[in-house]
């Protein structure tokens, strides 16, 4: 992927792609942040290790006071490296792990917990720091990082979504598109009328359809938008 000269503008940008399940914020995000050799940050994966951690602890995901207990414990480490990003939990690598079926169906509950969910802004901001990142979630545009120099919310069809989460999975997890297509509005029902920083556009985000995108047209149109704000 060629990359591009900097722009001074560049160091300390905040650029926050929110967006539904299976819009391609992930791919869009760590290629974003190659090109303009950006930090990079997956929220998301900081919500599943935090699920993972809840599951192998035992904890009653119904009972919020041991989630809210048990998530104090949780040591969660993200790495920001966009060609090869790591997630830890006690130090452990758990990056597939928090892709597990059992960890996809409990994350939207978890992350709908208030006491997580400030557990683990506190934890983004601390990692967004001086900025030149660029930052992929459901929330980061209107609670994680509000004043971002750019927010992108990416969306696309159901169906096209369905399809393309479908591609990613392994041999070993292999669903088919329909079940896909159900689970995926599933979580962003559940995730856009959560009481704790739903799911949602900022007022001032970017909205971008990829159904009929590209992945490096999606790419392209977000890093002339940074562009753009770094420069101004």
């Amino acid at each position: 992927m060629e990359q591009i000269s900097k722009p001074a503008g560049l160091a300390s940008l905040v650029i926050a792609l929110d967006g539904t399940a299976g819009s391609g914020k992930s791919s869009a995000s760590r290629d974003v942040a190659l090109r303009l050799r950006l930090r990079y940050l997956d929220t998301g994966a900081m919500y599943r290790a935090m699920t993972w951690h809840l599951l192998t602890q035992g904890v009653d995901l119904d009972d919020l006071d041991a989630v809210a207990s048990s998530a104090t414990e949780a040591e969660i480490v993200s790495g920001t490296e966009a060609l090869r990003p790591t997630i830890t939990l006690g130090g452990v690598d758990v990056s597939v792990e928090i892709r597990s079926d059992e960890t996809t169906a409990a994350v939207s509950q978890v992350s709908a917990v208030p006491r997580v969910r400030q557990l683990l802004t506190a934890l983004q901001r601390s990692v967004i720091g001086p900025g030149g990142i660029v930052v992929e979630g459901r929330d980061i545009g209107t609670v994680v990082a509000p004043d971002a120099d750019l927010k992108v919310y990416l969306v696309a069809d159901p169906a096209a979504r369905a399809e393309r989460r479908v591609a990613e999975l392994t041999a070993a997890h292999e669903r088919d598109v329909v079940s896909v297509e159900a689970d995926l509005l599933r979580r962003d029902a559940f995730d856009s009328t959560r009481a704790a920083a739903p799911l949602s556009a900022a007022s001032d985000a970017v909205v971008l359809d990829s159904t009929y995108l590209s992945l490096d047209e999606v790419v392209d149109e977000i890093v002339r938008l940074a562009l753009e704000r770094a420069q101004s």
